[in-house]
């Protein structure tokens, strides 16, 4: 079967299912943004495409979401046209169309099917909107009517997709029941033989000093530091729990741009914002226990996680962050958000402790709570990791889901 992947940041989502499906002899072939020259990635034929260069055109702001979505749309296109010419005919199309790279390739290739990798649909309504009243959108009537047409791109792609594929439940229900009917739900899977315990494990870094698990260790990792993921309430917090752990040494791994939400004023970063907001409740001795890591390679992720002995994460309700997931794989006793992706993983008290994502006190008290009691976080531990490998081990579990999907997808009839 010839199987066509299109993901503006490939392999994406696809890291795992792409190279299967190639080692299942199926003619995997990629089209990204990411590679400037035609290379081979784990069986993968990955090809190039390019944006255009187009003159500045006043938009209306509600438009330019969609504007973005057509303009990648357009590209990839035309790439696939390229390899239409030279006889290339896809039996599926395999497309993270959040970008909306996919949305015009139906048109090209009508015998495809089209399966998606679905991972939200904007929601106008509380909590998915204005859930931060610090960070409320204007014009709260407006927003509805916004959020609407940045869900063009979407209902673009609906008429043409066959399938779809979300890693929780959570991101699932947020789409239409015309829809969310043909989206299976199946996490894109955790190693849970990488992400696992290591009580000998030790951390050496460039500029710090060394961390093992003798040290207590408190971690808070996001791609990027910003308040969609809680960062504003983690580092408000942080001067009362230094106070509190006089021997605690805080690891906060992420970067300083913007994934989510809106971006801080300009000039600065959201970690510069609030590590300034709590720099008066701050000792030097205090900042010498905290250590900004930035982003850092995988396998010095998987470390961080290993030696934590409490780790903190929060997040709006919005897609679940993997970071979440390999520390639970790792045995880390989680403090984190009772909001609802959380809950899909986290039961409170039986795989980790859940607080109001607000609730500065209750963070404190959750986090000593967990320090105070090795056997707490034990326990807390082995039932996230038991969790992680009976629900979402990649091999076993994931994985094995992900290819029976795309079988499913290809005996799903055409949609017309």
């Amino acid at each position: 079967m010839k199987i066509l992947f299109i993901h503006q940041n490939f392999p994406g989502q696809f890291k795992h299912l792409a190279p299967a499906l190639a080692a299942a002899e199926h003619d995997c072939t990629a089209l990204t943004l990411k590679v400037k020259e035609e290379t081979a990635w784990n069986g993968v034929r990955v090809l190039p495409y390019s944006l255009p260069q187009r003159p500045a055109q006043q938009l209306h702001p509600w438009l330019i979401d969609l504007d973005s979505k057509v303009t990648r749309g357009e590209a990839c296109w035309r790439a696939a046209r390229a390899l239409a010419d030279g006889g290339y005919a896809p039996d599926l199309i395999l497309a993270h169309h959040g970008w909306g790279e996919s949305m015009f390739l139906r048109d090209l290739w009508p015998a495809a099917r089209m399966a998606l990798y679905c991972e939200l649909y904007h929601q106008a309504g509380y909590p998915h909107l204005d859930f931060d009243p610090e960070f409320a959108s204007g014009e709260a009537d407006v927003q509805p009517l916004r959020i609407r047409m940045k869900n063009l791109g979407n209902h673009l792609h609906f008429p043409v997709a066959e399938a779809g594929i979300s890693p929780t439940a959570f991101q699932a229900d947020t789409f239409p029941d015309a829809f969310r009917s043909r989206i299976t739900v199946c996490h894109d899977g955790i190693d849970t033989g990488r992400a696992a315990p290591d009580p000998q494990v030790t951390l050496r870094l460039k500029g710090h000093p060394e961390f093992s698990r003798d040290d207590e260790i408190i971690t808070f990792i996001n791609r990027n530091l910003e308040p969609y993921r809680g960062y504003h309430v983690f580092m408000r917090t942080l001067p009362n729990l230094l106070q509190a752990r006089p021997h605690a040494r805080v690891i906060i791994v992420g970067g300083d741009e913007t994934s989510y939400g809106g971006a801080p004023p300009k000039g600065k970063t959201w970690k510069q914002i609030f590590r300034e907001e709590v720099a008066d409740r701050m000792m030097p001795d205090d900042w010498r226990r905290v250590h900004f890591l930035g982003r850092i390679p995988y396998d010095q992720f998987i470390r961080v996680l290993q030696i934590a002995r409490v780790h903190v994460y929060l997040t709006y309700p919005f897609v679940l962050s993997w970071s979440l997931m390999e520390a639970m794989s790792c045995g880390a006793a989680i403090v984190a958000s009772d909001t609802a992706p959380v809950r899909e993983v986290i039961a409170h008290d039986q795989t980790g402790r859940l607080v109001d994502f607000f609730d500065r006190k209750a963070l404190l008290r959750e986090v000593c709570d967990l320090l105070d009691s090795d056997e707490t976080r034990i326990r807390l531990g082995a039932a996230a990791r038991a969790l992680m490998v009976a629900r979402y081990d990649l091999k076993t579990i994931c994985l094995p889901r992900q290819m029976a999907w795309v079988d499913e997808t290809m005996q799903r009839p055409l949609v017309v």
